[in-house]
Protein backbone atom coordinates (compact mmCIF):
# COMPACT_ATOMS: atom_id res chain seq x y z
CA UNK A 1 0.00 0.00 0.00
CA UNK A 2 1.50 3.37 -1.01
CA UNK A 3 1.93 6.11 1.59
CA UNK A 4 -0.83 8.71 2.01
CA UNK A 5 0.57 11.23 -0.45
CA UNK A 6 1.27 8.59 -3.12
CA UNK A 7 -2.29 7.35 -2.66
CA UNK A 8 -3.53 10.92 -3.08
CA UNK A 9 -1.53 11.34 -6.30
CA UNK A 10 -2.90 8.14 -7.79
CA UNK A 11 -6.52 8.83 -6.85
CA UNK A 12 -6.30 12.42 -8.09
CA UNK A 13 -4.70 11.22 -11.32
CA UNK A 14 -7.45 8.68 -11.83
CA UNK A 15 -10.14 11.29 -11.16
CA UNK A 16 -8.41 13.67 -13.54
CA UNK A 17 -8.33 11.06 -16.33
CA UNK A 18 -12.04 10.40 -15.76
CA UNK A 19 -12.67 14.12 -16.05
CA UNK A 20 -10.44 14.21 -19.14
CA UNK A 21 -12.81 11.82 -20.89
CA UNK A 22 -15.64 14.32 -20.30
CA UNK A 23 -13.48 17.26 -21.39
CA UNK A 24 -12.66 15.52 -24.69
CA UNK A 25 -16.29 14.52 -25.24
CA UNK A 26 -17.34 18.15 -24.80
CA UNK A 27 -14.42 19.51 -26.83
CA UNK A 28 -15.23 17.24 -29.75
CA UNK A 29 -18.61 18.93 -30.03
CA UNK A 30 -16.73 22.19 -30.74
CA UNK A 31 -14.03 20.86 -33.06
CA UNK A 32 -14.84 22.45 -36.41
CA UNK A 33 -11.45 21.58 -37.91
CA UNK A 34 -11.66 17.97 -39.08
CA UNK A 35 -7.97 17.26 -38.44
CA UNK A 36 -8.31 18.53 -34.87
CA UNK A 37 -11.47 16.46 -34.45
CA UNK A 38 -9.62 13.31 -35.61
CA UNK A 39 -6.78 14.02 -33.20
CA UNK A 40 -9.11 14.60 -30.26
CA UNK A 41 -11.06 11.48 -31.16
CA UNK A 42 -7.82 9.51 -30.83
CA UNK A 43 -6.95 11.30 -27.58
CA UNK A 44 -10.40 10.50 -26.17
CA UNK A 45 -9.85 6.78 -26.84
CA UNK A 46 -6.40 6.98 -25.26
CA UNK A 47 -7.74 8.85 -22.23
CA UNK A 48 -10.40 6.19 -21.71
CA UNK A 49 -7.59 3.65 -21.74
CA UNK A 50 -5.60 5.75 -19.23
CA UNK A 51 -8.56 5.51 -16.85
CA UNK A 52 -8.38 1.73 -17.14
CA UNK A 53 -4.59 1.73 -16.63
CA UNK A 54 -4.88 3.78 -13.45
CA UNK A 55 -7.75 1.68 -12.12
CA UNK A 56 -5.54 -1.38 -12.57
CA UNK A 57 -2.62 0.35 -10.82
CA UNK A 58 -4.83 1.32 -7.89
CA UNK A 59 -6.17 -2.22 -7.59
CA UNK A 60 -2.67 -3.72 -7.84
CA UNK A 61 -1.50 -1.44 -5.04
CA UNK A 62 -4.44 -2.22 -2.77
CA UNK A 63 -6.27 1.07 -3.31
CA UNK A 64 -9.98 1.45 -3.95
CA UNK A 65 -10.22 3.18 -7.36
CA UNK A 66 -13.64 4.54 -6.37
CA UNK A 67 -12.46 6.16 -3.14
CA UNK A 68 -12.96 9.92 -3.08
CA UNK A 69 -10.44 12.02 -1.19
CA UNK A 70 -10.65 15.75 -0.53
CA UNK A 71 -8.10 16.26 -3.32
CA UNK A 72 -9.86 14.03 -5.83
CA UNK A 73 -13.13 15.88 -5.18
CA UNK A 74 -11.39 19.16 -6.05
CA UNK A 75 -9.95 17.58 -9.19
CA UNK A 76 -13.45 16.40 -10.12
CA UNK A 77 -14.87 19.90 -9.66
CA UNK A 78 -12.07 21.43 -11.74
CA UNK A 79 -12.80 19.03 -14.59
CA UNK A 80 -16.51 19.78 -14.35
CA UNK A 81 -15.73 23.50 -14.57
CA UNK A 82 -13.75 22.93 -17.78
CA UNK A 83 -16.62 20.96 -19.29
CA UNK A 84 -19.04 23.72 -18.24
CA UNK A 85 -16.82 26.36 -19.88
CA UNK A 86 -16.82 24.38 -23.13
CA UNK A 87 -20.61 24.03 -23.06
CA UNK A 88 -21.02 27.76 -22.40
CA UNK A 89 -18.71 28.60 -25.31
CA UNK A 90 -20.59 26.23 -27.58
CA UNK A 91 -23.87 27.88 -26.61
CA UNK A 92 -22.54 31.32 -27.52
CA UNK A 93 -23.19 30.78 -31.21
CA UNK A 94 -19.62 31.61 -32.26
CA UNK A 95 -18.17 28.31 -33.49
CA UNK A 96 -14.65 29.69 -33.98
CA UNK A 97 -14.54 31.04 -30.42
CA UNK A 98 -16.04 27.80 -29.05
CA UNK A 99 -13.34 25.75 -30.77
CA UNK A 100 -10.65 27.95 -29.20
CA UNK A 101 -12.22 27.73 -25.73
CA UNK A 102 -12.42 23.95 -26.09
CA UNK A 103 -8.77 23.87 -27.13
CA UNK A 104 -7.76 26.02 -24.15
CA UNK A 105 -9.70 23.76 -21.77
CA UNK A 106 -7.97 20.70 -23.22
CA UNK A 107 -4.59 22.42 -22.74
CA UNK A 108 -5.45 23.19 -19.10
CA UNK A 109 -6.55 19.60 -18.49
CA UNK A 110 -3.54 18.13 -20.26
CA UNK A 111 -1.15 20.36 -18.31
CA UNK A 112 -2.30 18.74 -15.05
CA UNK A 113 -2.36 15.33 -16.70
CA UNK A 114 1.22 15.78 -17.85
CA UNK A 115 2.31 16.77 -14.35
CA UNK A 116 0.47 13.82 -12.79
CA UNK A 117 2.25 11.34 -15.04
CA UNK A 118 5.60 13.02 -14.47
CA UNK A 119 5.04 12.54 -10.74
CA UNK A 120 3.92 8.94 -11.22
CA UNK A 121 7.18 8.34 -13.12
CA UNK A 122 9.19 9.87 -10.27
CA UNK A 123 7.28 7.76 -7.74
CA UNK A 124 7.99 4.64 -9.80
CA UNK A 125 11.72 5.38 -9.76
CA UNK A 126 11.72 5.53 -5.98
CA UNK A 127 9.46 2.56 -5.32
CA UNK A 128 10.38 -1.09 -4.88
CA UNK A 129 8.99 -4.46 -5.80
CA UNK A 130 5.47 -4.93 -7.14
CA UNK A 131 4.62 -1.26 -6.51
CA UNK A 132 7.54 -0.11 -8.66
CA UNK A 133 6.62 -2.54 -11.44
CA UNK A 134 2.95 -1.48 -11.52
CA UNK A 135 3.86 2.21 -11.59
CA UNK A 136 6.67 1.83 -14.16
CA UNK A 137 4.54 -0.27 -16.49
CA UNK A 138 1.73 2.29 -16.36
CA UNK A 139 4.10 5.21 -16.82
CA UNK A 140 5.86 3.60 -19.79
CA UNK A 141 2.53 2.84 -21.45
CA UNK A 142 1.04 6.32 -21.03
CA UNK A 143 3.76 8.99 -20.83
CA UNK A 144 4.45 9.46 -24.56
CA UNK A 145 0.74 9.83 -25.24
CA UNK A 146 0.42 12.48 -22.52
CA UNK A 147 3.33 14.42 -24.02
CA UNK A 148 1.65 14.36 -27.40
CA UNK A 149 -1.72 15.41 -25.98
CA UNK A 150 -0.23 18.47 -24.31
CA UNK A 151 2.26 19.69 -26.90
CA UNK A 152 0.08 19.08 -29.94
CA UNK A 153 -3.01 20.69 -28.41
CA UNK A 154 -0.98 23.71 -27.30
CA UNK A 155 0.12 24.07 -30.91
CA UNK A 156 -3.47 23.78 -32.14
CA UNK A 157 -4.55 26.40 -29.62
CA UNK A 158 -1.87 28.86 -30.70
CA UNK A 159 -2.58 28.42 -34.40
CA UNK A 160 -6.36 28.63 -34.01
CA UNK A 161 -5.91 31.87 -32.09
CA UNK A 162 -3.63 33.26 -34.80
CA UNK A 163 -6.15 32.29 -37.46
CA UNK A 164 -8.95 34.00 -35.51
CA UNK A 165 -6.83 37.16 -35.28
CA UNK A 166 -6.47 37.21 -39.05
CA UNK A 167 -2.79 36.30 -38.82
CA UNK A 168 -1.04 33.55 -40.74
CA UNK A 169 -1.63 30.22 -39.07
CA UNK A 170 -0.03 26.84 -39.68
CA UNK A 171 -2.73 24.19 -39.61
CA UNK A 172 -2.24 21.49 -38.62
CA UNK A 173 0.35 23.01 -36.27
CA UNK A 174 4.06 22.27 -36.54
CA UNK A 175 3.91 20.16 -33.37
CA UNK A 176 1.52 17.85 -35.18
CA UNK A 177 3.48 17.76 -38.43
CA UNK A 178 6.74 17.02 -36.61
CA UNK A 179 5.17 14.45 -34.25
CA UNK A 180 6.47 16.30 -31.18
CA UNK A 181 6.64 14.42 -27.88
CA UNK A 182 8.88 16.63 -25.73
CA UNK A 183 9.15 20.22 -24.51
CA UNK A 184 12.33 20.68 -26.56
CA UNK A 185 10.62 19.30 -29.65
CA UNK A 186 7.65 21.61 -29.09
CA UNK A 187 9.94 24.64 -28.80
CA UNK A 188 11.77 23.66 -31.99
CA UNK A 189 8.50 23.10 -33.84
CA UNK A 190 7.19 26.50 -32.78
CA UNK A 191 10.41 28.14 -33.97
CA UNK A 192 10.15 26.32 -37.30
CA UNK A 193 6.59 27.52 -37.92
CA UNK A 194 7.84 30.64 -39.71
CA UNK A 195 9.16 28.40 -42.50
CA UNK A 196 6.00 26.29 -42.72
CA UNK A 197 3.43 28.85 -43.88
Amino acid sequence: MPNAQAKELLLQSLEHERGGVKVYEAALQCAANKELRAEWDRYLAQTKHHVQVLMEVCTALGLDPNEKTAGSKIVHDTGAALVNAIHQARGSGNSQAAQIVACECVVLAETKDHLDWELIGALAEHSKGAEAKALKDAYNEVEDQEDEHLYHTRGWCRELWLESLGLKAVLPPPEERKHVKSAIGAARAEQAREHMR
